[in-house]
């Protein structure tokens, strides 16, 4: 597979970075493609989404790993909701004209921050994919559990999926799975056990960590298989 750098143009002659993996047998017009977002406090670097973007594009998918403009600019703080959802929106607008991409099925994943506001735009009928993958949506601010990042998601009306760590503190499971059990279609939940909220295991289990970055890259594509399927 080859990987190549590329800037995306948004906002007049502000371009974000990004990382586009294309499998050795791509085809344009005959294959899916994965968009992977990165979390607030990291980029698209993040070894989470390094490795199952990888798993995914030897699975044969093409896969876009974009950085956010601030990332990029090496900022801390995150940029306005406003360009948050502008970058995500040029980033598929990208994909869709690129002559060398055009997937027949293109997939929206995002790490934290980054999918939560895929979320919202897939709620407002903005997000133009055809499927959701969460790697760790922050349902909550660690110990703000009164206040759910939920309230959107019943507007969703494609398939979804969410993976999250069973130490996730961003996300207490008591509350997710109420949440995802009264939305329609309800999504599909897997918990990756011993993980955080960047599915870090524990220092004693760090040997095991590559193996848990390809159970999640085995699940998304498990799943994705079988939302193809008729």
């Amino acid at each position: 597979m080859l990987t190549e750098s590329v800037h995306i143009p948004i906002d007049g002659d502000l371009r974000f970075s990004a990382s586009l993996t294309r499998p050795d047998d791509w085809q344009p017009g005959h294959g899916d493609a994965v968009i992977l977002a990165h979390g607030a406090a990291n980029t698209k670097e993040n070894p989470l989404l390094v490795a199952v973007g990888d798993a995914l594009a030897n699975a044969g998918m093409l896969t876009l790993r974009f950085n956010f403009p601030y990332a990029d600019r090496g900022k801390s703080s995150p940029d306005s909701q406003k360009r948050l959802e502008a970058t995500w929106l040029a980033a598929i607008d990208w994909v869709k004209r690129d002559a060398g991409c055009q997937p027949v099925r293109l997939v929206a994943a995002g790490k934290s921050m980054g999918g939560r506001v895929a979320s919202q735009l897939a709620a407002e009928q903005r997000l133009d994919v055809d499927r959701l993958i969460f790697l760790g949506y922050p349902l909550h601010a660690p110990g703000r559990k009164d206040k759910l990042r939920d309230a959107h998601l019943p507007a969703i009306e494609m398939p979804m999926l969410f993976l999250t760590g069973s130490r996730d503190a961003f996300c207490d499971l008591a509350y997710l799975r109420p949440v995802l059990a009264a939305l329609d279609p309800i999504p599909e939940l897997v918990i990756i056990e011993g993980g955080n909220h960047s599915f870090d295991l524990p220092k004693a289990q760090a040997d095991a960590q590559a193996r848990c970055y390809a159970e999640i890259a085995d699940h998304c594509l498990r799943w994705l298989d079988e939302e193809r399927a008729p």
